[in-house]
Order: C-alpha cells, then sequence, then structure tokens
C-alpha cells in the first residue's frame, strides 16, 4: 500500500438535500428570522396588475428588495405606495423558491418623506427649466407628411417592431434607426449622440436627413429610465432642429426628455401614429374633397346658367335693340348723295373764290406794297439811326471834358460799335431785298399746287376716266326716274357734249306689241 494514495475520500456523514428541501429549509430559516419586519426605503418600480395584487421595489442607493401587497392586503392600505416615494413598509420576509429569490410581503406602508432620486430628479427638472430648456415658444411642430423618420432605439427590443408595424399600416416610408443602449451607463451619452448624429447629417447627402426623429423606449423602473433623465440627454433634445418626439416608458412614466421634447408620445404605438397620419384616411379626404369640388362647381355652373338665363329674359329684343338704329343710317343714307354734292359745289366755290384771288396782278401789288412798307421802315430807321447817333455825339461831348484821357478810346469804341451797326442794317436791307421776290415765289407756287389740286378734283378730270354728266331740261339727272320725265337729254363726255331725242323717243313701240325701251337707255 503506497504511502501517498491519491484516490478520493469519500464524504463523511453530511447529508444531501434536493433542491426543494435546501429552498424549503431557506424558507423556514428567513421566515423565523424576519416574521415580522419594519423596512424604510424609496419606492421603485410599481406593477399593477389586472389580479389586483401590488408589485414595487424597495430601494435605498445599495440595494433593492422585492416587496408584495396581495389583493386584500391593498385594499385595507390608506397610502398606496407610488414611484418615488420614500416609505416605511411592515411586513414579513419570505422566499420564492421557483426563482430562488426573497421577497418582503408588505401588510401595511407609512409614507417617510419624498425618495432621494426624486428628490434629485425634481432639481435637475427646475434647474433646467430655469434655463428655457423647455419652453413651450421653442417647441417645433410636427411635419404632416415627413419622407423620412429616424428612430433611436434599441434595434433588438420590441419597441421598433411596434414602431414599424404601425407605420407600415398608417404610411409608408423610409425609416431611419441609431441603435443604442436604452438602459445602463451607456445609454445617456449614446442618446445624445445619436440625436445629435442626425441633427449633423447634411440635406441632399448620402445619408437622407430625417424629417422627424422619434427617441423611444419601452416601460421600466425610475432606475431603468434614469438615462433618458440625464442632462445630456435633455439638452441634446433641446438642441435639436429636427423635430423630436419622447416616446420613453408607458403613459405613467415621465422622464426629462419629455419635458424637452416637441411632442411626448405616451407609448411608443402612439409615438408613430404621431409623426403620419393614415393614407386610406388621407385618400378618402381627397376623394371627398375630389367630389365636393366637383359637385360645387356643377353647382356654380348651373346658378350662374339660371341667372343668366333670369337677366336674359329683361333684356329687350334684338330686333328692337336695332330698330331706331336701322331707321337713323336710312335716313343718313338717303341724305348721303345730296349731302355730297352740296359739298361738292361749296368746295368748289371755296376754290374758284380762292383761285380769283390768287392771281398774278394781285401778288404784284401785294409784292409792291410790301416793298413800299420795308422802304419806309428803312427810312425811319436811317433817320432813327441818325438820331441816335447825334445823341451819342453830345454825350461823348459832355464827357470828353470829363473823361479826356479816355476820349480816344471811347471814340475808338463807339466808331466801332456805330460800324458794326451799319453792317447789320446793310444786312437786313439785304434780306428785306430779297424778301418779296422770295415771297411772289412761294405764292406762286402755292397757286400753281392749288390750281392743279381744282383741276385734279374737278368733274373734268372725272370725265376723262369714263364717266360722263347727264342734263335733262338744263338740270343735271342723277335716277333714271328724272331721265324718264326730262323733255330732252344731254350728255356730256370729256371731248364734247351728245343731245338725245326728246319724249317720242321714250314711247317707240316694239315688234310684238311692246314698248321699245328709250334710245338713251342704251348709253348707260
Amino acid at each position: 500500500m503506497d504511502l501517498l494514495d491519491d484516490t478520493p475520500t469519500p464524504p463523511g456523514n453530511s447529508p444531501e438535500y434536493t433542491v426543494s428541501e435546501l429552498s424549503g429549509a431557506v424558507k423556514r430559516v428567513i421566515e423565523g428570522e424576519f416574521g415580522l419586519v419594519r423596512v424604510r426605503g424609496e419606492v421603485g418600480r410599481v406593477s399593477r396588475p389586472a389580479s389586483g395584487h401590488l408589485y414595487f421595489d424597495l430601494k435605498d442607493d445599495r440595494s433593492v428588495i422585492a416587496a408584495i401587497s396581495w389583493k386584500g392586503q391593498v385594499a385595507k392600505m390608506q397610502v398606496r405606495p407610488d414611484e418615488g416615494m420614500e416609505v416605511i413598509a411592515t411586513g414579513r420576509m419570505t422566499t420564492f423558491p421557483g426563482q430562488s429569490k426573497y421577497q418582503l410581503i408588505v401588510e401595511d406602508v407609512a409614507p417617510a418623506g419624498a425618495g432621494a432620486l426624486m428628490a434629485m430628479l425634481e432639481k435637475r427638472r427646475a434647474a433646467l427649466q430655469a434655463e428655457g430648456l423647455f419652453d413651450a415658444a421653442a417647441k417645433q411642430p410636427l411635419p404632416y407628411l415627413p419622407r423620412v423618420i429616424g428612430v433611436v432605439t434599441s434595434p433588438s427590443g420590441a419597441v421598433i417592431r411596434d414602431i414599424l408595424h404601425r407605420l407600415r399600416d398608417r404610411f409608408p416610408c423610409h425609416v431611419l434607426i441609431w441603435p443604442v443602449a436604452v438602459q445602463g451607463k451607456d445609454c445617456a451619452p449614446q442618446v445624445a449622440a445619436a440625436i445629435r448624429g442626425f441633427n449633423a447629417l447634411e440635406a441632399g447627402g448620402p445619408v437622407p436627413r430625417p424629417d422627424v426623429l422619434i427617441v423611444a423606449r419601452g416601460g421600466g423602473s425610475l432606475e431603468d429610465l434614469w438615462g433618458f433623465n440625464e442632462e445630456i440627454v435633455v439638452r441634446a433634445a433641446a438642441e435639436s432642429r429636427i423635430p423630436l418626439i419622447s416616446a420613453v416608458g408607458h403613459e405613467t412614466d415621465t422622464t426629462l426628455i419629455d419635458h424637452a421634447a416637441d411632442r411626448r408620445a405616451p407609448t411608443p404605438t402612439a409615438a408613430a401614429e404621431m409623426a403620419v397620419p393614415v393614407r386610406l384616411e388621407l385618400l378618402a379626404a381627397v376623394d371627398a374633397l375630389g367630389a365636393r369640388l366637383s359637385r360645387a362647381l356643377a353647382q356654380g355652373v348651373a346658378l350662374r346658367g339660371q341667372r343668366l338665363r333670369d337677366l336674359a329674359r329683361a333684356l329687350p329684343r334684338l330686333e328692337t335693340l336695332l330698330a331706331t338704329p336701322s331707321q337713323r343710317l336710312d335716313t343718313a343714307t338717303g341724305r348721303l348723295a345730296g349731302g355730297l354734292s352740296l359739298a361738292v359745289s361749296r368746295k368748289r366755290g371755296g376754290y374758284e373764290r380762292q383761285a380769283g384771288r390768287l392771281s398774278a396782278t394781285t401778288l404784284a401789288g401785294l409784292v409792291a406794297r410790301r416793298r413800299e412798307a420795308l422802304a419806309r421802315r428803312a427810312e425811319a430807321l436811317d433817320a432813327r439811326l441818325a438820331r441816335r447817333r447825334d445823341l451819342w455825339h453830345g454825350q461823348f461831348d459832355k464827357w470828353a471834358s470829363r473823361l479826356a484821357p479816355s476820349l480816344a478810346r471811347l471814340v475808338t469804341q463807339a466808331g466801332v460799335k456805330i460800324t458794326e451797326q451799319r453792317k447789320g442794317l446793310h444786312a437786313v436791307s439785304v434780306r428785306l431785298d430779297k424778301a418779296p421776290a422770295q415771297r411772289l415765289t412761294d405764292l406762286a407756287r402755292r397757286l400753281e399746287a392749288l390750281d392743279r389740286t381744282r383741276q385734279t378734283l374737278g368733274y373734268a378730270q372725272t370725265l376723262r376716266r369714263g364717266y360722263a354728266v347727264v342734263r335733262g331740261d338744263g338740270e343735271v339727272v342723277t335716277s333714271r326716274a328724272a331721265a324718264e320725265k326730262a323733255q330732252a337729254l344731254e350728255v356730256e363726255f370729256h371731248d364734247g357734249r351728245l343731245a338725245l331725242g326728246g319724249p317720242a323717243a321714250k314711247a317707240a313701240p316694239r315688234k310684238g306689241g311692246g314698248t321699245k325701251p328709250p334710245t338713251q337707255g342704251s348709253l348707260f
């Protein structure tokens, strides 16, 4: 037999326990030692299931104890625990063998003051609110139809699935997911970085810039949601230029990001409903508006048509409106021929009077009178210049005695001035001599132009173009009835006049018993 034996020594007399036996033994020890205890702590996560029982946590800065109040005990409580309250719970300790955990069965709860976490949270909220991070005036409106939605949440939880499912049902759009930790020490820096990262995206860049952001997380205790109460997250949400929806926790959970966000949603699903409208409802609304527009247009056209018909019945008939103007037109048409003939006669008389006044003798007399007038004006001008010259000589003599040194200079200047005036007078005299001849030439040209106009407008030129003037009994005939009544007709052409037969020619019989047309009718 070896002195050193490596064979394991079998256990001694230590008993072997089953798991249930050991759990039962621990349960009996704990219940025996802590049959009735009073525990002071802050209420953490509170759960109220449909069974009526109450589940909550009691905690301090280092430890957490699970606490339970059964339905009958909850009904007897005068003060029911709420998250954040500091309470004194009275009950007994026990274990839950199914999960290897111990818990406190609470029979009564008494308030002990505000909890430390809630006090710190309230202090931080008041400080941030004083900075204006929660002001309602800084809230941005949500876009009605966002093209891109950015979601800041955990990619593996049920929250993102609920959001995507609700967006797909209501209005499918492009969704960008920024994965972050939603619990623990990494939660706050990652959420703040995600919000600032979405805001740093450029519009029109390779990664589309979201039109709205959703920060989402499921429910949990105050400790689980504490990352969304951190100052870095609140400041990032308040500085976001993209509208932000906070969907952290359930409806009863409130975090500081809810105050800084532009909108707060009670649940992540509600955040998706806030972000987009229902596409089918929009289509139905568009269809309804289109139908209303069509009905409004049809009704407007019908009302205006009826109004037009009513107004048309009040208007007079077209024949009534045109009767008086038509009568005035007929009257004016009947007077037009006579008026034109009278106007031509007046114009011809005026031209003849002007031609008589514009004869060569008249123009020569006018030129002679103008020449005599110019001669008289020239003589008067010479006399006036002489008188002025004598006056100037008298003044020069008067000033000569006083201005002897300057006499020669003044005489020279006066002589120069007189010379210049004489030159001007000579130029005027030359122009006066030429003016009658030029005036006579202009009047002769005007007379020739008027004579050409007279000849052009005279009826003689009209006769040269193939027309003729018919006279009956010495008067101009302008109608067939007047020609038939005339005793004798005379036709004037450009090269002479032709006399036609008398009244017997109008009634010459035709072969076959008819009446032969007048001889002169065949000439027109």
